[in-house]
């Protein structure tokens, strides 16, 4: 399956004219951040090969979230930390991130197309939630893959300040890898403490 602008096209008819499309990154790993981001695309936008950022590989991501970054309308990005997340739970922190990536374009939108299906609260945009949206919608998967590029380049970066983890290889999933060497390292700061297994390790 892949991504159409079906969704962005039935809402030009009924005269919406700014459309972002929004996703987040990381929410399953037990380290670092979750990431929302959201795009404003132009109506005519087409690159080839946009899909779910899961379906791509890195190489692939950046090349079309360099080209995204150059052709949209407008675009933002959220980032709420592991304390954060640790603090209010991975589903608020994901719409703080939402939240706050949409704060963050410019010329603001008049509809949005969220990935998910759990509304976002405060929210007075005009707004759909779209299940597997990065699958489905254009817009949501061009959201998918700036969050995915700015969340891996950001988990790179702890991989040089905790190299024992493996971050640059997992972006802190809960791969064997990442099992071990927290099983012998014990937790970093950037570990998610509310998460399993990580609550369960003394640090």
């Amino acid at each position: 399956m892949v991504p159409s602008s079906r969704y962005e096209s039935g809402l030009y008819r009924k005269g919406f004219k700014l459309i972002a499309g929004v996703d987040e990154a990381g929410r399953g790993p037990l380290a670092g951040p979750v990431v929302a981001a959201a795009v404003i695309l132009p109506k005519e936008f087409k690159i080839k090969g946009i899909d779910d950022s899961k379906k791509l590989s890195p190489k692939n991501r950046q090349v079309i979230y360099d080209r995204i970054i150059e052709q949209a309308v407008s675009w933002g990005v959220g980032i709420v930390s592991e304390k954060v997340i640790d603090r209010i739970n991975i589903l608020k922190a994901t719409h703080m991130a939402m939240r706050e990536a949409i704060g963050n374009l410019d010329p603001a939108p008049d509809f949005l197309l969220i990935d998910g299906k759990r509304k976002i609260r405060s929210i007075k945009i005009e707004n759909r939630m779209v299940i597997s949206g990065d699958y489905l919608c254009y817009s949501i998967a061009a959201a998918s893959i700036i969050a995915k590029v700015t969340r891996d380049r950001i988990m790179s970066n702890f991989h040089k300040k905790y190299p024992v983890y493996g971050f640059i290889r997992h972006m802190g999933y809960a791969t064997e890898e990442h099992i071990k060497a927290l099983l012998k390292h014990g937790p970093s700061p950037i570990h998610r403490a509310s998460f399993e297994p990580v609550a369960n390790l003394k640090t």
